[in-house]
């Protein structure tokens, strides 16, 4: 299975504003089956990032966390402080209901543990700040929520959140965890893996005395990194506006690589289009685009995008993103890997290409950037079914089969506009 969505700005749980029974019937239905949301360890502020409406922005009163709310003093915009050592059984309560809701609409749940603090005004808006902490336990630098377990004042808390949500969601199969959201921004990649690497051990060791195991992602860096230490249990690698160069320069770990955040390209569908399917034919497993256009007043996904907002979103882009998971999964996807060498350009005016395949039996192939794609295939002697099809819509722009035979041959697609998808099955 691969999984594929263009879900909300990781608000659902935390925000008790937000409807999301609204919100994943509107995924189910434009035929997605994954979202990201964060576990209430961090929010922001309204208006940061340039996002209008950010679910990940609750107004105080809206704010869901695990930890329980001791009063609503606190200056800067804190909006409350917090007891680390006591839960809020309600945050619970619609954490659980969460998952629930999402397993009835087979939607599979990404829950992001905790999250890079960016400036010093989030950080004085966290729970885990010291002057917001009453009972001690919090930490003074927003340096030092995230550093080695041996230096970390806030590793005990941490331990603690991380063993009670395992412990709670344990019977639920629809969900993986992340451990957190963009640690490489301030730290070197040394320092960051330390403490995830202590999360994914506690993780571990919690669940070896329950039913169930569930898969763990590391997030390793934005667009591109060989990654050089991996934990070995984890099973998802986790890159923010990958490239396809992430899968295959990691393809040798023999583990999912996902793109777990799209943004910054504009506000059109097709840049991120070809950014989805060129990562999948790369050997991609997850493509999560982050979608704006569900706000707290939009739970079903259609606020205009508007002003600076870093990203895009709609129901027509959505189903762009079903397009590629049928696609996809009309596939024989554990025989398929990444075989460039398959297919070279000819001639034509397309800029690239990238080919997934189960040599000698079927080639999915990808190009963009031109107009038309003369390739030249390297493929054993045989008669073929060849689908050309427009990736926005699904459309069959062409079906013939012809007889291939080696050397390679030049084989021209049909005039297209941005991008185009060959599918190429023996028969």
């Amino acid at each position: 299975v691969v999984l594929m969505t263009s879900g909300e700005h990781y608000g659902a749980v935390l925000n008790k504003a937000f409807d999301f029974e609204r919100y994943l019937d509107v995924l189910a239905a434009d035929g997605l089956n994954l979202t990201r949301t964060f576990a209430g360890t961090y929010r922001e502020l309204p208006g940061e990032f340039s996002i209008a409406d950010n679910t990940l922005a609750p107004a105080a009163e809206a704010f869901a966390c695990p930890w329980q709310r001791v009063d609503d003093a606190g200056g800067f915009r804190r909006g409350g402080r917090f007891d680390l050592q006591q839960w809020d059984e309600a945050y619970f309560d619609r954490l659980r209901t969460f998952l629930a809701e999402a397993a009835r609409r087979e939607i599979v749940v990404e829950l992001v543990l905790f999250c890079f603090m960016y400036n010093d005004d989030l950080w004085h808006y966290s729970p885990m700040h010291a002057d917001n902490a009453v009972s001690g336990g919090g930490a003074g630098s927003r340096l030092d929520v995230y550093a080695p377990p041996a230096d970390n004042p806030l590793i005990g808390v941490q331990e603690a959140l991380v063993r009670r949500i395992v412990t709670e969601l344990n019977a639920f199969d629809n969900l993986y965890y992340e451990i957190i959201n963009e640690p490489y921004c301030f730290f070197d990649h040394t320092a960051a893996a330390a403490w995830q690497h202590r999360m994914v051990d506690v993780i571990v060791r919690t669940e070896r005395s329950l039913p169930h195991r569930h898969l763990i992602a590391m997030n390793v860096e934005n667009r591109a990194m060989r990654v050089a230490d991996l934990h070995p249990d984890v099973s998802i690698v986790n890159f923010h506006y990958a490239e396809p160069e992430a899968v295959l320069g990691n393809y040798h770990w023999n583990r999912v690589i996902a793109d777990d955040e799209t943004g910054f390209k504009g506000q059109a569908a097709a840049p991120y289009r070809r950014e989805m399917w060129a990562f999948m034919f790369a050997g991609g497993g997850v493509f999560s685009h982050l979608d704006y256009s569900f706000t707290v007043a939009h739970p079903d996904g259609t606020a205009p995008i508007i002003g600076e907002t870093p990203g895009f979103g709609s129901p027509a882009w959505r189903r762009e993103v079903a397009v590629c998971r049928q696609f996809m999964e009309g596939l024989d996807l554990p025989a398929m890997a990444p075989h460039n060498e398959a297919v070279r350009f000819h001639g034509g005016d397309s800029e690239t290409c990238r080919v997934l395949a189960d040599p000698g039996r079927t080639y999915a192939v990808y190009a963009w950037g031109g107009k038309r794609a003369m390739l030249a295939l390297s493929v054993p002697g045989g008669r073929y079914r060849a689908t050309w099809i427009r990736p926005a819509d699904g459309k069959i722009l062409r079906e013939e089969t012809c007889d291939l035979q080696p050397p390679a041959r030049p084989f021209t697609s049909p005039v297209y506009a941005e991008d185009i998808v060959l599918k190429l099955v023996r028969t």
